[in-house]
């Protein structure tokens, strides 16, 4: 039986009160948290003049009032809802927010979590969320594998020859760099995070500082040519001069030289 025909056998309930905190345990490591920081920071600041996007990492997704009574399920380390309100949450309640359920899902595998992330979580993903993006990372092989929803089933996405793999709904390519998982454009540039945007900028505004100060040495070292070849005209014309008088000394006239 699939999880959508138990869940059609599941009699009409009252949902709970919808102001619900997140309940989802601490990260395994660090390496989860500095990954799925990395994914919402370039995120938002790729797209921080949009508002109808939410985007988050370890946050509860409350989808049935029974799975209020089993710890089973736990929420994606990284999700995208689009066509939202931009707006902090305590979880995601999808009998609150117009049964919308996230676009894209990105999980980020560990020993503990890997066999529910690519069996359970998946069919979940797939039957009841109706997610169109679903992707899988395990921060230390750098295995990466996605999927996307062909008639009601995850099919594996294709990467190209970079390896990376596209996300139709975010527009965007998931991809490895420098042993994380990253977004990157369609024509395959790296979306930087914030910090990243800053150290690019300080370097570009280093780099023309450094244009500029080539560009004045050259004039400098042109005006002390010039300065130079000055002092030569005007020593070889005092040589002259001098030459001029000691001819006249000897009663010859320069001029007629």
């Amino acid at each position: 039986m699939t999880l959508l025909e138990e869940k059609d056998q599941i009699p009409d309930v009252i949902f709970p009160p919808s102001d619900l905190y997140s309940d989802e345990p601490p990260l395994e490591t660090e390496l989860h948290l500095r990954q799925i920081m990395y994914l919402l920071e370039s995120l938002e600041w790729l797209w921080q003049d949009r508002t109808d996007f939410y985007a988050i990492g370890n946050l509860t997704i409350y989808y049935s009032p029974y799975q209020l009574k089993s710890s089973d399920f736990r929420g994606p380390d990284f999700f995208v809802v689009l066509g939202t309100e931009k707006k902090p949450r305590k979880s995601w309640v999808v009998w609150e927010e117009m049964g919308k359920y996230p676009n894209v899902i990105v999980e980020i595998l560990s020993p503990t979590t890997a066999t529910t992330d690519k069996n359970l979580k998946k069919e979940i993903y797939q039957d009841i969320f109706r997610t169109p993006n679903y992707f899988w990372f395990e921060p230390y092989s750098l295995e990466l594998n996605g999927f996307h929803l062909v008639e009601g089933e995850y099919q594996p996405l294709s990467p190209n020859e970079q390896g990376h793999l596209w996300s139709q709904q975010l527009g965007l390519y998931l991809g490895v760099y420098e042993g994380v998982l990253r977004f990157f454009t369609a024509e395959g540039e790296l979306i930087y995070i914030p910090r990243e945007t800053a150290k690019q900028e300080a370097q570009k505004a280093f780099q023309a500082e450094q244009k500029v100060l080539q560009a004045e040495q050259k004039v400098l070292q042109a005006e002390q040519r010039a300065t130079e070849e000055a002092q030569k005209a005007l020593e070889l014309q005092e040589e002259v001069q001098r030459l001029a008088a000691k001819l006249r000394e000897l009663n010859i006239d320069p001029d007629i030289i």
